[in-house]
């Protein structure tokens, strides 16, 4: 037979305290700490998948131009941008915060589009800023071209190599990988160049894709995916496709 307890009536002191361990219980269910927030864990990969004109991981973006739906792409769909009006903007910076990052964008220049072009671009509220571009030579050609600049206007990396060669209308994977003191920029896998940079942790602040953020430098090609890592990849990490 069972035995039965007698109930125990809690006083105002034991409620609060139930209360207390109760509400840990509940933080720790959701996979954090006692007293640790959301805003406090441990940033991870970002990714997005661009097939579509619209939201990505719940951010909206303003869309300049009209940019189209491709199903020309290496794993389903991306977007095109036309090189004269198609832009999209993110009031969202995901790399906020971060002393290490890489970026990687899966991508493909289409022949004869403008000289300079600004695939992506990002910048904080200080005036911190990322950009990714790529230099047109004879219409059929790239080289890619990426700058960090900080807020305090002494510190900016540029790196860029014209005898570096990649043919349009292939797809490729490039990167820019900051590891604290080291900038190197990636072209599937390859480490292309590299400079030394004090880049502070940036704000919050906007991405755009497919323009500068000051719509000038229109990108004309497609985009697939972007993806945000919050430490420095080594090269046998990073996403490559044989050219």
């Amino acid at each position: 037979m069972y035995e039965l307890h007698p109930i125990v009536k809690l006083g105002p002191v034991h409620n609060f305290c139930l209360l207390l361990v109760m509400s840990g219980l509940v933080v720790v269910g959701t996979g954090l700490r006692a007293g640790e927030s959301a805003t406090t864990s441990t940033p991870t990969t970002v990714v997005w998948k661009l097939d579509k004109v619209g939201p990505v991981d719940g951010h909206e973006p303003e869309i300049l131009g009209a940019p189209q739906v491709t199903e020309d792409s290496v794993g389903g769909r991306a977007l095109r941008f036309d090189g004269g009006s198609d832009g999209l903007v993110y009031p969202v910076n995901p790399l906020a915060n971060w002393t290490t990052f890489t970026i990687e964008v899966l991508f493909m220049p289409e022949v004869n589009g403008s000289s300079a072009q600004r695939f992506m671009h990002i910048e904080d509220d200080g005036d911190s800023r990322i950009l990714m571009e790529t230099r047109i030579r004879g219409g059929k050609s790239w080289a890619l071209d990426t700058y960090l600049h900080s807020a305090n206007g002494k510190d900016d990396c540029p790196l860029l190599d014209t005898t570096k060669l990649h043919p349009v209308g292939r797809w490729a994977w490039v990167a820019l990988v900051y590891d604290g003191k080291m900038m190197a920029h990636y072209v599937n896998g390859v480490r292309e160049m590299k400079g030394e940079v004090v880049f502070k942790p940036m704000t919050r602040g906007r991405i755009s894709l497919g323009v500068r953020l000051t719509r000038v430098f229109w990108f004309k090609g497609c985009i697939e995916e972007v993806r945000l890592h919050p430490t420095a990849l080594a090269p046998e990490s990073l996403q490559r496709l044989p050219e």
